[in-house]
Formats: C-alpha cells, sequence, structure tokens
C-alpha cells in the first residue's frame, strides 16, 4: 500500500504508474479527497475535544447551581460532538484506506514500460534447446504412457484441474522440493513449513484480493470463517512477522517455505489448462525476504541467481525476463520471470514459466505493520519485502518430463535428482 502523503504529494507520478500497469488511476484522486476529509475531520475533532477539557475547568469554578448545569451541558453537548466526530473519522479512514488498497506498488525505473506480455524483455538465457530426432510427446502423453499421473481420478475425486501423481512422478516431486529446500539452506534460507491456510487480512496485506466476486477471485475461501487457502507461501510467509518491529540488526531475514498452494484460476483457459501446467493445487517452495530499503535490491539479484542456478543444476533450457509494467502485480515494485522451454507446449514447443522473484519495496510491508528501529534514526521504518519461487512442483514436472524424454517413451532422471528418486530413467512400463 502506498502511503497516503506520498500519493498526495508525487500524484502525477502516481496516475502515470497506473497507466502502465493498465489500472485506473480513479483511486488515486478519490484517496487525495479521502485524505482532504481526514485531516478536516482531525482538526475539528481536537478542537472540539479542547473546548471539552477547557469546559470542564469551568465547572470548579461556577458558583451557582445554574452555571453548574450550563457548564454541565455544554460539556455533555461536546462530548457527543466528539464522539460524533470519531465516528466520522473512523468511515473516513476505512474509506481512505479502501482507496489505497487499489492503488498498485511504484515501479522501478529500470522495469520495460507496456501494456502486455510483449513488452517483457529477456534478460539472460541458460541452458541448450534439446534436440529431438523424434517427434516429442506433451507431458500429458507421457505421463498417460509412463503411468505417472490419473487426471481422470483427480477429476472423479476432486474436480477438474486436479491430479494424482504416481509412481517417479511422486518421488520426483519429492525430489525437486528436497533439490530446492537444500540449495537454499545452503544459500542461508531458514527452512520453514508453514500452513496451508491464512486469515483474510493477511492475504489481503500480501496483495491478493479474496474479497473479489467469485468470477475474478483467484483463491478459495473457507465458508463461515476468515480464513482462505493460500495461493502461495509468500502470504503465510509475508504474514508470520506481521506487527512485529525488528532490530536494524536482525534484518535482513531469509525464509524458503514450504507448502502446498490453492488457486482457482479464475477465468483460465486455453492450452495452459491441459495436464499439470495450470492447476488447481500444486507444492511450491518459496523464499522470502525482509530487509531494510537499502538492501532490497542487491537481495532481489540475490534470489534471482539462486533461481538460475536451481534450474541450470536440472539442466533445463531456459531463459529471464524483466517483466513490463503491464504484466507485473500491484505489489511488485520488480519482477523477473523465469521461462524454460517446454517441447511440448504447442506446435513445435514453446517457453512457459517456471517462476518469479519480486520486490515489493514497502508495499506489504505498510500493510501487515511490519517495520524496524535502527540507531541511525528516530521512530520506525517500514521494511522491504521479496518473493521468490525456488520451485513450482508441477510446472518444473513438465520442463523436466518433456525435455529429457527419449526416442524409446523413457525419460532420463536430471542428475541432480536422482539420489531422492533412486533410478537414472523413467522406463516404459509392461
Amino acid at each position: 500500500m502506498l502511503d497516503a502523503a506520498f500519493v498526495r504529494d508525487h500524484l502525477a507520478a502516481v496516475k502515470a504508474n497506473c497507466a502502465n500497469r493498465n489500472v485506473s488511476a480513479d483511486a488515486a484522486d478519490r484517496a487525495v479527497a479521502a485524505d482532504d476529509e481526514r485531516k478536516r475531520l482531525v482538526k475539528l475533532r481536537d478542537e472540539t475535544s479542547a473546548k471539552a477539557n477547557a469546559n470542564s475547568k469551568l465547572f470548579g469554578a461556577a458558583k451557582t447551581p445554574e452555571e453548574k448545569d450550563a457548564v454541565r451541558q455544554q460539556g455533555a453537548a461536546l462530548k457527543e460532538e466528539v464522539a460524533r466526530l470519531e465516528v466520522q473519522l473512523k468511515g473516513v479512514e476505512e474509506e481512505l484506506k479502501t482507496h489505497l488498497l487499489q492503488l498498485p506498488n511504484m515501479t522501478h525505473p529500470a522495469a520495460p514500460v507496456g501494456t502486455d506480455s510483449a513488452a517483457n524483455v529477456v534478460v539472460a538465457e541458460f541452458g541448450k534447446k534439446p534436440a529431438f530426432d523424434f517427434a516429442p510427446k506433451d507431458h500429458v502423453a507421457l505421463c498417460e504412457s509412463l503411468d505417472l499421473a490419473d487426471f481422470e481420478a483427480g477429476t472423479r475425486v476432486a474436480g477438474q484441474k486436479f491430479y494424482f501423481l504416481k509412481n517417479e512422478a511422486a518421488l520426483l516431486e519429492i525430489a525437486l522440493v528436497q533439490y530446492a529446500v537444500q540449495a537454499c539452506v545452503k544459500a542461508g534460507f531458514t527452512p520453514v513449513i508453514t500452513p496451508d491456510l491464512a486469515r483474510v487480512e493477511v492475504l489481503e496485506g500480501i496483495g491478493f484480493q479474496p474479497r473479489d466476486n467469485a468470477e475474478t477471485r483467484q483463491v478459495y475461501t473457507v465458508a463461515d470463517t476468515d480464513l482462505c487457502l493460500i495461493a502461495t507461501a509468500e502470504i503465510t510467509l509475508g504474514g508470520m512477522h506481521k506487527d512485529r518491529i525488528f532490530d536494524e540488526a536482525e534484518l535482513p531475514k531469509r525464509y524458503v517455505g514450504l507448502s502446498h498452494c490453492f488457486r482457482t484460476e479464475a477465468g483460465a483457459a486455453g492450452r495452459d489448462t491441459r495436464g499439470l501446467y495450470r492447476v488447481h493445487q500444486f507444492t511450491k517452495v518459496e523464499m522470502f525476504a525482509f530487509c531494510t530499503p537499502e538492501n532490497s535490491d542487491a537481495i532481489h539479484e540475490e534470489i534471482r541467481t539462486l533461481e538460475e542456478q536451481i534450474f541450470t543444476g536440472l539442466g533445463l533450457h531456459f531463459h529471464v525476463i524483466d517483466t513490463c509494467t503491464g504484466d507485473l502485480g500491484g505489489p511488485a515494485y520488480r519482477k523477473y520471470d523465469l521461462e524454460a522451454w517446454m517441447p511440448g507446449r504447442g506446435a513445435g514447443g514453446d517457453f512457459g514459466e517456471i517462476t518469479s522473484t519480486s520486490n515489493c519495496t514497502d508495499f506489504q510491508a505498510r500493510r501487515l505493520g511490519i517495520r524496524y528501529k535502527g540507531k541511525g534514526f528516530k521512530g520506525t521504518r517500514f521494511v522491504h519485502t521479496l518473493n521468490g519461487t525456488a520451485v513450482a512442483c508441477t510446472r518444473a514436472l513438465v520442463a523436466i518430463l518433456e525435455s529429457y524424454q527419449q526416442a524409446d517413451g523413457s525419460v532420463v532422471i536430471p542428475d541432480a535428482l536422482r539420489p531422492w528418486v533412486g533410478k537414472d530413467v523413467i522406463a516404459a512400463r509392461k
């Protein structure tokens, strides 16, 4: 969430940023108007409260019962007015917050400006595109021929876009979790297994909108509670320190969290809905960091580098995208996406997103009340938060199965995962 004073002082820049992100700028004007009304009410309340305090001092000086009664009545009227103004002020503050919540974060000056993914810029490329002397299968066909997943059973049990992983695919998911977590722990991240549920206020603090209507809502809500199934461990890791005040010496804090992720995928359609690429539930290893503003750009690059190392270690061909303004989520100041080559995607193969990492500056921390104190300044300041996916298991499985397939229908297991899977090749079943 942007600070109201920042919106007022940089209104033109905030509106231009909204335009670059394909977001209506109306909320910026409404926020300034609500803040004007808030200031007016604060001044009026304080003046009325001061009058009430002054009036109370007159009671002792009143000499006659009539004078005392007049002072008492005036005091009661002033207290009633203060209470009325407090109610009005609370309503205006809620209105101001509502408008501020609709505004996206500001954008890194180096981020590409554009209205859609066509403006994304490739900034790095790793590995070699797999070459085949046969017609490669997509991961759905491989799962069927090698008995690695059961999509029909998933549909019978839970509905469309659910699945069962079986045999080596189940072992591969466990291997991916172990591989990614160990890589992050080696890099200094503290391992955490998070809840799969979080309160609505935590989701809103991270930047999700669980109160959206069913057609646009991306998370599942639990009936008759204030809980939601999380869409990412970013939610629970960020909420872990809600309302916390750190000592500057404690920062940065780096966590790697394991959780299931649940997404409604409202409005999703097309080729991405087939198989494992876009599903309602998946396992993910997520990185999250809390730091001072001076360190957030460097830690963002650190997380990106770790993501690159993880997927280089899997021997996949992928590139890194600097995401354009029109493709940024609301909380992100800057975001990098890693897209892996998936030979079975579309006609002739294509890149598909496998991870991303975002610097959210103080946008989430301001909503969640996460601050720090230090020796070089008075009071407290908001921390910066960053997140990055170490591995989203289902999408990594798509890239691995399609990239490592062989002419006889088998799939080679990447070297880095073999210790956990216990074999080198997934052979065709008899």
